[in-house]
């Protein structure tokens, strides 16, 4: 079989996916531990390695725009930018999803890092929160549910001369790196502020090295090799799924994976997937070699249901907002689309309100 350019950049998805799998499994890399530290403990450390995560993919997208390497519009996987900034999709998804992965003992990427570090219980979530993305993307759900009163609210920005929703717009049509940068060097500034996080080597190795993967990412699909990727395509006999200007999110490619199950096809076989199983090798591999790899399953029938429901709303808050903790809290976030910076904030919020809640709830009981 002849190793077109698609062979190429889904095995260059997948090496790099191996890589942040190993990573985030090395240094605990993980958004709703950041938010969980923070909270109940008032440690910013990983909340940080977020925030650096955030940085460099901005700053690495600001250096691509503006030296040419990559072109990044409106029209990528997911849309971003788009004009239409439906606005109360994001705040609900992104309340739902920070609810969910709370209930589910982490987010999307975690979730596979778990995964492949042997935790059963993440294994079912995997699979709830799969089957659940799938009903969004791939039938008539998402359509029946959620779209008539989400269009209602949807509000077309180019009614006011902006063509995208890229917070760079306020600035100007040309302000798109200048604005990058100056938003991901405040953010790596914040995160370097703190002493503690200067001297922890996995927050910085982590949010390096996540923000890093996005920024290639986006390289691969925006850059010469993805604007031949997508030429490529278009000649194929068999157009192979979303060859599309994109980067590395997890919630809509744990949809893309039953619909392979269901449909066996190697054109099924997308970016998306091929990241989503990239993460779970590398976290295995880390693990064995670690000696960290370990078997963890429920302890009671209410660490199930909590993990269950959490499953159900990452599955469904995640596709409604169009992306997750990574998908828009870092890659949506390195386009400086205010969408992104909308459900950022709701993830988080709802992270945080459940886990005061479950405080609140286990002090009652005590």
């Amino acid at each position: 079989m002849e190793f077109t350019i698609h062979h190429q950049i889904l095995t260059a998805v997948f090496v790099v996916a191996i890589v942040m799998g190993a990573v985030a499994n090395k240094t605990n890399f993980c958004t709703m531990g950041a938010v969980s530290d923070w909270i109940n403990m008032g440690d910013a450390g990983r909340l940080r390695a977020w925030l650096l995560a955030m940085a460099v993919a901005i700053l690495g997208v600001a250096a691509l725009t503006g030296m040419g390497l990559a072109s990044i519009g409106n029209n990528t996987f997911p849309p971003y930018r788009t004009p239409n900034f439906a606005w109360l999709r994001y705040l609900l998804g992104g309340l739902m999803f920070g609810v969910g992965m709370t209930l589910a003992s982490g987010c999307g990427n975690k979730t596979l890092v778990r995964v492949g570090g042997g935790n059963l219980k993440s294994l079912v979530v995997l699979a709830i929160a799969s089957a659940c993305a799938y009903l969004m993307l791939w039938t008539d759900f998402y359509g029946t549910v959620f779209n008539s009163w989400i269009a209602a609210t949807t509000i077309d920005l180019g009614k006011f001369g902006m063509n995208s929703q890229a917070v760079s717009e306020l600035f100007g049509s040309g302000a798109q790196v200048a604005t990058g940068a100056a938003i991901g060097l405040a953010l790596a500034g914040f995160a370097f502020a703190s002493k503690d996080f200067r001297g922890s080597f996995d927050n910085i190795l982590g949010g390096l090295v996540i923000g890093l993967a996005v920024v290639i990412g986006w390289y691969l699909t925006a850059g010469p090799i993805g604007a031949a990727w997508k030429e490529w395509a278009e000649l194929a006999d068999t157009v192979p799924s979303r060859v599309e200007v994109q980067s590395y999110t997890f919630i809509s490619p744990m949809g893309d994976s039953v619909r392979y199950l269901t449909s066996p096809s190697f054109a099924n076989i997308n970016f998306g997937i091929t990241a989503l199983v990239g993460v779970i090798a590398g976290s295995f591999l880390y693990a064995i070699l670690s000696g960290s790899f370990r078997i963890e399953w429920f302890v009671s029938g209410g660490d199930f249901l909590n993990h269950a429901v959490g499953a159900v709303l990452m599955g469904i808050g995640g596709v409604l907002s169009m992306g997750c903790t990574v998908g828009q809290a870092i890659t949506g976030m390195s386009t400086l689309a205010m969408g992104s910076m909308l459900t950022f904030i709701a993830i988080v919020a709802g992270a945080a309100a459940t886990m005061k809640f479950q405080y609140w709830r286990m002090m009652r009981e005590a």
